[in-house]
């Protein structure tokens, strides 16, 4: 019997990737393709980004992001 293993394919924006590492634990807004997300980001990883908002992790897929501004 042949087994199937799933496989993970993603696409990578290395110039997104690149510049939300330039703000990260900086206060930003992040529209996705659901709504928009403000708050700081803490954690910046080539699939997905993770900004606490009202003291909740919101875990955003970087395919998913419209546009970032940040915050001063």
């Amino acid at each position: 019997m042949n087994q199937v293993s799933p496989s993970f394919v993603s696409q990578i924006d290395p110039y997104v990737y690149q510049t939300l590492q330039g703000v990260t634990g900086g206060m930003v807004v992040v529209q996705t393709t659901k709504g928009s997300v403000t708050g700081m980001l803490k954690t910046v990883m080539p699939d997905h980004i993770v900004v606490e908002s009202g003291g909740s992790p919101f875990f955003i897929r970087t395919a998913q992001i419209v546009w970032v501004i940040p915050r001063g």
